[in-house]
């Protein structure tokens, strides 16, 4: 991998090591995706990405996404918003498709330096999050300490978001790392924890699985924004507050869901 480009880009702060495959495939076994994103033996950052050749007529490029444990992700919002910023530039196009294990996701500028992608559908079956047995998702029987009674959202990945009063609580910390873990959710869960600020607009920290907590999570915004509504304690279309600035999320009438957000590139390198 020695003398390989790459480029280092975030949205709101959740940070991406983001390499070029779609020319020549890229040799990267579990040990070596872990010491690229190892934040002192590497380059460091939540998901390392990899751009490949799409394999659907309809998508302008693949995405592939590993967590920091050298584990696969389905799908990363953040992510998504970065990636196709690029392909957009290359392709002076102002919408692009990019392709992910989980699907297909439509990503277009809207101004002010923002990209809005379509999220797909909100899955809310137990069988599709997926969790040990059946159940009603928006109340998963599943807790640890003060952390009870989640709804359970899949958004390309499997979410469990917690309705708290304080997000950025500390004592919160220990028990999102069990469940994230905890046998209930057998492809483990990434752990949401919402605070209510007013009728559209939500406060999240996410434990994302496979990383901890990050400073931003796309799809745990959009299945933040979809437990709200359908807990009833907000509308459908919501601002979701993180740590270094919101997305839009909206849950629209036909299940899909939009995120619209900003994305930055922070240096390009070589390994």
């Amino acid at each position: 991998m020695a003398g390989l480009p790459f480029l280092k880009m975030h949205g709101l702060g959740n940070d991406f090591v983001i390499l070029d495959g779609r020319a020549t495939p890229l040799d990267l076994p579990p040990a070596r995706r872990r010491t690229i994103a190892h934040r002192q033996l590497g380059v460091g950052c939540d998901q390392l990405i990899v751009l490949e050749r799409p394999s659907e007529r309809d998508a302008d490029v693949f995405m592939r996404i590993y967590n920091p444990d050298g584990s696969e992700a389905g799908a990363c919002g953040n992510a998504t918003r970065c990636v196709a910023s690029l392909v957009m530039d290359e392709r002076k196009a102002d919408q692009v498709v990019v392709q992910t294990i989980s699907g297909l996701l439509e990503s277009q500028k809207v101004g002010q330096g923002l990209i809005a992608v379509d999220m797909g559908p909100a899955r809310l079956d137990w069988r599709d999050i997926p969790v040990a047995g059946a159940c009603d998702t928006n109340h998963l029987p599943v807790g640890a300490g003060p952390l009870q009674d989640p709804v359970g959202t899949n958004m390309g990945n499997p979410h469990a978001t917690f309705f708290v009063d304080d997000a950025l609580s500390a004592a919160f910390d220990a028990p999102a790392a069990e469940i994230e873990r905890h046998p209930f959710f057998p492809e483990r869960v990434n752990v949401g924890l919402a605070q209510v600020i007013g009728k559209d607009r939500l406060k999240l920290r996410v434990y994302e699985r496979g990383t901890g907590f990050t400073l931003a999570c796309g799809s745990g915004a959009c299945a933040a924004g979809v437990a709200a509504a359908r807990r009833g304690l907000t509308s459908r279309k919501v601002e979701i507050e993180m740590q270094h600035g919101t997305l839009g999320i909206e849950w629209m009438a036909d299940g899909r869901v939009t995120m619209t957000g900003g994305f930055e590139l922070s240096y390009k390198g070589t390994l």
